[in-house]
């Protein structure tokens, strides 16, 4: 194990390191349907060959979300030509990361309900993660790791290699 690894494990047991994110857009057109908030948390164990986000991998990269983070999401979404939230990164759903993308999910959810939808990208299978809480807050997953011999550069799919499946979990 690495320092830093050895590190992030015992400040995520003890509750010192909560979430940090890569990337932060108020007006993003590329992930997801409409205009979109996203936000690119830190933290990917997976490493796909190929990724287009390798900086993302590392647990510490970033800024640290704070509540003031969420607060600057939320006002994001409150615009009325904002379709919703996507969460990527990284990947949302490292064990590190699934608390605090919870937290935005729900409170995501609880101000605004069905007004917004909140689209998740994960190199994780869903079949894998759906008794997970969160999905309970997610209308729509990207799942499956990227995989560089089946990448797709076609407009409009929202996922980068042909494997991955976009999974709507609620009817709009």
């Amino acid at each position: 194990m690495t320092v830093r690894w050895l590190k992030l494990r015992i400040e995520s047991q003890c509750n010192l390191h909560k979430m940090n994110y890569v990337g932060l857009s108020t007006f993003d057109t590329a992930n997801g349907p409409g205009v979109r908030v996203s936000i690119f948390v830190a933290g990917c164990t997976l490493h796909c060959k190929g990724c287009f986000n390798p900086e993302s991998w590392d647990f510490y990269a970033g800024h640290l979300f704070t509540d003031e983070t969420l607060q600057k999401i939320l006002s994001a979404l409150d615009s009325d030509f904002i379709d919703g939230l996507s969460i990527l990164g990284g990947d949302p759903l490292e064990k590190e990361n699934i608390p605090e993308v919870t937290r935005i999910c729900r409170t995501v959810k609880e101000k605004f309900g069905s007004k917004k939808t909140i689209w998740l990208w994960t190199g994780r299978r869903y079949e894998q993660m759906q008794d997970l809480p969160l999905f309970q807050y997610v209308d729509c997953v990207v799942d499956g790791p990227f995989v560089e011999k089946l990448k797709t550069t076609e407009k409009g799919k929202w996922y980068g290699s042909t494997n991955q499946r976009i999974i709507p979990l609620t009817v709009k």
